[in-house]
């Protein structure tokens, strides 16, 4: 438009990106053209003039598709659909196919009621407005996993009624404007655990009448803004897979969309365990289960149990029985993974060495039994017995098969120094071993530029790199790579290798790259690749290989890339073969040249035509001896030569001849008569004589000459004669090669060390140690802890000629035998010196009293300090374990806790069903699963992480669990199913858990952390009865008591001492109280009786209850009215010139029960803070009457 006077462009929405910088350049150059024409978009350029901008401002994403050349017409309204104000309606209009045009401004589409059978990928992606979709009620099976990219502005998506079995993974990526999602009514077997993670505003998600197995705690976390989820009782009643035996295992792994493998076909399951034994096995099924726990493999027919990770992926076995089978060894590594294995049955098989590697990562092991094994206890076995006995593991102990001397007798009994090696036993490999001149890093062995002569020995067997190049390696060893099963790299490049042998890296299957370039190869046999089917990369570049027999390559079916180039090829009919086959795949890049026959010579093994690869002529000697010795024919005298392995040969001589290559002739010297190298030289036939070397005489110079004849020996030392030499061994007490120095012993030679006296014998020496040490030189320190006597928990520490015992806090003495002193104002006969304080320091609050307290230490109770009943939590792995939680008839537990921390685990107990109770985000959250999927879970409404102490109460009756804190309002929830109970038998853990456990709970959900709790648990009731923590069955860096809360928050525990009563303990019910005894007969209370009770009778009595015979008139009661009476006080409570800080409000029994007593019924425990007259505090356990009611025990 060279005559264009007037260009109007304003008030149109450029996108200013980069197919628009022409129009800036337009512009400048007619700057009265179109003015204030400006962008509408990015936002960075908007508002500004088109050509005041440059060309490097007009930018384009990455993901900006270019421009057309052609403007297309506005999209309209797809046939038969209907628009109007931004609605697509397309409903019931027989569509088979997603619309692919719709007008710019869409920002509704319905599709419902059609026959679309797919949603292809990005089918929305261009219609950045959308806001709704409607596909409901089609016939949709396949969604792909980015139909709905890109439509950040879409909030309703409905897809019910379709036939959707699967939603792929992060089909909803992106959507963060969703907030109604129906997928109800379709054929969805799993959803994956993060199919929801960005849906943070959907309010209403349905998933109601599908075929949903299992759901995996978490699904739904990420959703912030849910209100309505109206799947979930119909997952609950309708569709959800009613787990039972094996099934609740097999969906452990649902959130994955993974559910586990099936029992195999030659086992039988019952729920976790898989019994495989008695079924002819020679080797280990491959798809056993992964939540098994015990796999019985016994009376099979197994050999070597091999290090293919089989175990490693059964992170739940724990008991594994191989007994009565055929295996002759273990691999190292064998059992990593399974780290949970406590019972490991090998009895009755052959087993007959044991290495260090075996048993790696077997932490947990408690039950080894390896009884009816031919054990050979040689040197190489001494570290067993050590080990064994360290361990000591449950089962029948090991006995030794060999030796004959030490037969029978069990391994761990055997004295180190009875393991014993004979010149044959080979030795064996430590752990971490890297062979000499190698480094070691994991599992990549670098041997590189040490001027090796061949393969080193000890390659680790899981090595999965090798690198050998730059070194003078002659020949390939086949039995020191054979080994090396996980192998995936070999580097063989710039040596001296001449030959690949047949099957040299047959056992190599992981092999995939190998790299021999650069030697001197000029022979490859017709099985030297064989069983390389994974190798990607061979680089046989550099070489001198001629030949390669058809057939070589047959087993690289993974090769991608091979290197024959700098390699002199002789190209006849019988290299064909290889012309056709890099021609297939094209994985030669065009670099092998032909060298032979003259006709091929510098052609390309890739680009010549295969029918040019003819045989003409001879080929030569020197072609056809690189891989077969005998064209060199090195046989003489017409002997005849036999090709052997590894390019070898051997001469058949004809009669007469005889030598390596039949050079001799058979005469006199035969068989070389001759002794000690002499030469043999023929006189005439059938005759011969010996030329000795020196030292030597005699007629076949059998005799060696004595040297010692003439010898120069002195002081008594003894000649030994050589070979045209001697030597002379010195008496004690001389050295010198004559033997003719005497030794000065304790002047110029002094061994003797740590101030030892020195001896000089003339003849020898000897050392007198001072005392501590001892030895040949005084240089062993004797271990004087070896019977130390340090008591109480104390520390020994070796000394010289002593020790010391490092005492725990608050003992004293020696030997740590002084509990925690008195105050030093006692006098020595004070009762106090003879106390019975266990934690704590003795008081005698009256000296002329001989009674005295004991003032427990922080954390401990009890009239003697001796229950540790409350503890901090300092450490990130700080835990301790107590028995199994009992829940028949029910499990209540109560904890007075403060902590600072927002997260942290509470309590914790089970394996796939479980209680578990934490802190998250600062609040309590409960996890309860009886064995009814899916898991219940409830979070408190108070917050408790302020550094105040509180109450948490735990109720579980059945699959009811009831959560209240602080005393406020209970919370409850339901774990419905048909299971009633929950059955623990895993240990309980309260403020933490080991690594193991840890690690699983978090895994299936059950915990959102597992760091340890980090407070303080001031006291711990578990089913009415509290918790003494010196009892447990482990504690793990925890400290005693809340010393470094209570000086903060000695306040909030008098607030809580007002609140807290310990859980009702009724007292023990008297049986007699309303017996049934007649006759004037007693009741005698007897545990084993039915009512608790039997009836003693009277003479002329007999019955149950006495109500037998004659004679015996019944005792008239007299009947008395009951004033017993419960009266409320509020006062102070005393005691030892000791009261509580605050006025108690408990309660007193008064009245009369005629023959009876009036006393307390039911009563509540609760702490009393006390403080005395000398300032001295402490805490008493104080029992409240809260009933009052007639009983026959008075008090």
């Amino acid at each position: 438009m060279l005559r264009i006077r007037a260009l109007r462009l304003s008030d149109n929405p450029f996108a200013c990106d980069c197919h628009l910088s022409w129009l800036s350049r337009f512009l400048r150059s007619a700057p009265r053209l179109a003015p204030y024409t400006r962008c509408h978009s990015p936002s960075q350029l908007k508002g500004q003039n088109v050509a005041d901008l440059h060309d490097q401002e007009f930018k384009c994403s990455g993901l900006t598709e270019n421009a057309p050349i052609e403007c297309g017409a506005s999209a309209e309204c797809p046939h038969p659909c209907r628009c109007a104000d931004g609605i697509v309606d397309c409903r019931e209009k027989s569509l088979s196919n997603v619309p692919t045009a719709l007008p710019e401004d869409t920002t509704e589409l319905r599709l419902e009621q059609n026959f679309i059978t797919e949603i292809p990928p990005k089918s929305f992606t261009n219609f950045k407005r959308l806001r709704r979709i409607d596909l409901s009620n089609n016939n949709i099976s396949k969604v792909a996993h980015d139909a709905f990219s890109g439509l950040k502005s879409l909030t309703t998506l409905v897809l019910y009624g379709n036939k959707i079995k699967d939603l792929p993974a992060n089909v909803f990526r992106g959507l963060t404007s969703l907030q109604l999602l129906l997928l109800n009514a379709n054929e969805i077997s799993c959803i994956r655990k993060d199919s929801f993670k960005d849906l943070q505003s959907l309010s209403l998600l349905s998933l109601y009448d599908n075929n949903i197995q299992s759901l995996a705690n978490g699904t739904f976390e990420s959703m912030k803004s849910i209100q309505t989820l109206p799947c979930l009782t119909q997952l609950l009643y309708i569709t959800c897979l009613y787990v039972s035996g094996i099934e609740e295992y097999r969906t452990r792994y649902a959130g994955e969309c993974r559910i586990d493998a099936e029992c195999p076909s030659v086992c039988h399951c019952d729920r976790t365990t898989v019994d495989c034994s008695g079924r002819n096995l020679k080797e280990i099924p491959r798809d056993v289960p992964l939540y098994t726990t015990e796999l019985l493999l016994n009376d099979n027919e197994l050999g070597r149990i091999k290090s293919d990770g089989l175990f490693g992926r059964l992170p739940n076995l724990v008991k594994l029985d191989l007994r009565r089978n055929q295996i002759t060894g273990i691999e190292q590594n064998a059992f990593e993974g399974a780290s949970k294995i406590q019972d490991l049955l090998l009895s009755e098989n052959k087993i007959a060495e044991i290495h260090n590697k075996m048993f790696l990562g077997l932490h947990n092991l408690k039950a080894l039994n390896l009884a009816s094994n031919p054990f050979n206890c040689n040197c190489h076995l001494a570290w067993f017995s050590d080990w064994l006995r360290k361990r000591g593991f449950n089962g029948s102990s090991p006995r030794c098969a060999a030796p004959a001397k030490v037969r029978d007798i069990p391994v761990k009994d055997l004295p180190h120094h009875e393991f014993k090696c004979t010149n044959n036993d080979e030795g064996c490999l430590g752990e971490g071993y890297c062979p000499p001149m190698c480094t070691c890093t994991g599992t990549v062995v670098r041997c590189s530029r040490n001027k090796l002569n061949e393969i080193p020995r000890g390659i680790p067997a899981e090595t999965s790199e090798l690198y050998l190049e730059l070194n003078d390696i002659s020949m390939i060893h086949q039995d020191r790579i054979s080994h090396l099963k996980s192998l995936t790299r070999l580097d063989l490049s710039n040596n001296q290798i001449s030959i690949l042998s047949n099957y040299t890296f047959a056992n190599l299957s992981k092999l995939s790259t190998l790299i021999i370039s650069y030697n001197k190869l000029q022979c490859v046999q017709r099985h030297g690749l064989s069983g390389l089917q994974n190798l990607r990369v061979l680089s046989l570049h550099g070489n001198q290989i001629s030949m390669i027999p058809d057939g070589t390559f047959a087993d690289l079916q993974s090769i991608t890339h091979i290197a024959l180039g700098s390699n002199p090829l002789y190209c006849d009919c019988s290299l064909k073969w290889l012309s056709d086959w890099v021609k297939l795949d094209y994985v030669e890049p065009g670099i092998a040249r032909c060298s032979e026959p003259e006709s091929m010579r510098d052609k390309l093994l890739l680009s010549t035509p295969s029918n040019n690869f003819v045989c003409k002529g001879k080929v030569s000697n020197e072609i056809l001896s690189k891989c077969d010795a005998c064209y060199t024919f090195p046989c003489k005298n017409d002997g005849q030569c036999r090709p052997m392995v590894e390019r070898e040969y051997e001469c058949i001589c004809k009669p007469g001849y005889h030598g390596k290559h039949c050079e001799f002739m058979i005469d006199a010297c035969y068989g070389n008569p001759c002794r000690h190298n002499a030469t043999c030289n023929v006189l005439e036939e059938g005759r011969f004589s010996c030329q000795c070397v020196a030292g030597y005489s005699g007629t076949r110079c059998e005799v060696n000459i004595d040297d010692c004849l003439e010898s120069k020996c002195l002081n008594n030392a003894t000649c030994v004669d050589g070979v045209e030499s001697y030597k002379c061994e010195c008496q004690a007490g001389y050295e010198g090669k004559f033997c003719e120095t005497k030794i000065s012993f304790c002047t110029e030679f002094n061994p003797c060390m740590n101030s030892a006296k020195c001896v000089d014998h003339f003849s020898h020496y000897t050392c007198e140690c001072t005392a501590g040490y001892r030895g040949a030189n005084c240089s062993e320190n004797i271990d004087d802890c070896q019977n130390h006597m340090c008591q109480n928990g104390g520390t020994c520490v070796d000394g010289i000629n002593d020790y010391i015992c490092k005492c725990p806090e608050d003992f004293t003495g020696k030997f740590c035998e002084g509990t925690p002193m008195v105050a030093m104002m006692y006098p020595q006969t004070s009762p106090c010196q003879n106390h019975e304080c266990k934690h704590g320091v003795c008081f005698q609050p009256n000296p002329s009293n001989p009674d005295y307290v004991c003032k427990c230490a922080p954390g401990y109770s009890g009239k003697r300090c001796e229950y540790l009943t409350s503890i901090s939590f300092v450490h990130n792995n700080s835990f301790v374990e107590m028995e199994p939680l009992r829940t028949k008839p029910e499990a209540n537990v109560t904890i007075i806790f403060s902590t600072s921390q927002q997260n942290g685990v509470l309590l914790y107990d089970g394996y796939m069903e479980h209680l578990s109770v934490e802190l998250f985000n600062g609040r309590i959250r409960v996890s309860y699963d009886v064995g009814n999927s899916p898991v219940s879970t409830m979070y408190s409404f108070e917050m408790v992480d302020d550094g105040k102490y509180h109450m948490v109460e735990l109720l579980a009756i059945k699959k009811n669990f009831t959560l209240r804190v602080d005393r406020g309002l209970a919370r409850s929830i339901i774990n419905e199913g048909p299971k009633d109970y929950l059955k623990l038998t895993t240990p309980l853990f309260l403020g933490g858990l080991p690594n193991e456990p840890a690690q699983q709970a978090y895994d299936n959900w059950h915990l959102r952390n597992f760091t340890s709790f980090k407070g303080c648990m001031k006291e711990v009731w578990i089913n009415h009865k509290q918790v003494d923590f010196g009892n447990a069955a482990r504690q793990q860096k925890v400290n005693p008591g809340c010393a470094l809360l209570d000086s903060d928050s000695e306040e909030e525990m008098e607030d809580m001492e007002a609140i807290h009563e310990a859980p009702v303990a009724v007292q023990d019910v008297d049986p007699c109280e309303n017996n049934k005894c007649r006759r004037g007969s007693k009741c005698v209370t007897n545990n084993s009786a039915k009512d608790g009770y039997t009836c003693r009778c009277k003479t002329g009595t007999k019955g149950r209850f006495c109500e037998q015979g004659e004679g015996i008139t019944e005792p008239t009661a007299t009947t008395v009215a009951s004033t017993c009476r419960k009266e409320q006080v509020r006062e102070y409570y005393s005691e030892n010139d000791c009261r509580s800080r605050q006025p108690l409000k408990y309660a007193k029994c008064q009245g009369g029960c005629g023959n009876q007593c009036c006393g307390a019924k039911v009563v509540r425990r609760r702490k009393v803070r006390m403080l005395c007259n000398n300032n001295v505090k402490y805490v008493k356990n104080l029992d409240i009457v809260r009933k009052c009611g007639c009983t026959k025990k008075c008090y």
